[in-house]
């Protein structure tokens, strides 16, 4: 009888994995991509606007390119990755797409900014891991009850406030003007929301949270640049508001009160901005 019990209990870990095989090809598909932007070298082509008062220039490289075509490739990839999955049945992939893509463009954002050399290196290998289980934890989702459902729920959670903190922080560090700084945070804070908000079981979009967090976090980035804030100081400013109006969003979906639900993002933006003024 206890032989039974254990090879069910493996088949359904098993059948909750990903293929070995497929997650490998992504993986190296996508690292590929980033090794290939760091080794050719292209030169930079900057587009302009000039109007009366006003002078607008965007530069581009091919490393600008190779990053949309990963998270492009990534898109794609995660999409023949679920649709392995024995319960997937006639379900969408749309929402399991979502954090793996936004993963590929922080990360190859994050790498363009980074010196060649041992730094580069520890970037990439950091990417490395956080595709490979942004992958696994997206793919374990889509039965919500496997055994390892809550974990990869609080893993994708944990990851998304860690992927807009990287992401604000290399906005900041590569001195973005606010025409293009305001409407990042307003997509990728949305979007970052959306998918984080959905994650709790149901098929429920919270759209109009998801704009309003992301509206509110563009608002709140427009003031602080002009602040004098180090990148770290500037990502920690914007992270905190961030998740506490996320959290808030989760508690009132809950039908907490309002008082005891605004007590906890309270602590938090006020930990999150007294670390920034102490650093």
């Amino acid at each position: 009888m206890r032989p039974r019990r254990y090879n069910l209990f493996m088949q359904a870990n098993r059948s909750s994995l990903p293929s070995a095989d497929r997650i490998g090809v992504l993986i190296a598909s996508v690292l590929l991509t980033f090794a290939l932007t760091r080794l050719i070298q292209s030169p930079r082509l900057t587009l302009t606007l000039s109007l009366p008062g006003f002078y607008y220039a965007l530069p581009l490289t091919l490393g600008t390119f190779m990053t949309l075509l990963a998270a492009a490739l990534t898109a794609a990839g995660m999409d023949w990755l679920i649709r392995n999955h024995p319960t997937l049945e006639k379900k969408t992939t749309f929402e399991h797409l979502m954090l793996p893509t936004i993963t590929t463009y922080v990360i190859g954002a994050l790498l363009a900014l980074l010196p060649d050399g041992r730094l580069w290196w520890v970037g990439f290998a950091f990417g490395s891991v956080l595709l490979v289980a942004v992958f696994m934890a997206e793919y374990i989702t889509v039965d919500p009850s496997t055994p390892t459902y809550a974990l990869a729920r609080a893993g994708l959670t944990a990851l998304a406030y860690a992927l807009f903190l990287i992401l604000a922080t290399s906005l900041r560090f590569s001195g973005a003007r606010m025409f293009v700084l305001v409407p990042a945070v307003f997509l990728f804070a949305g979007l970052i929301c959306l998918r984080t908000l959905h994650l709790d079981g149901t098929d429920r979009w919270d759209f109009p949270w998801a704009i309003g967090i992301g509206l509110i976090c563009a608002q709140i980035s427009a003031g602080l640049h002009y602040w004098p804030l180090t990148p770290i100081q500037f990502g920690l400013a914007l992270t905190g508001p961030f998740y506490a109006l996320t959290l808030l969003s989760v508690d009132l979906a809950e039908n907490i009160p309002w008082r005891r639900a605004m007590v906890a993002p309270a602590i938090i933006v006020g930990l999150a901005w007294t670390t920034v003024f102490l650093l």
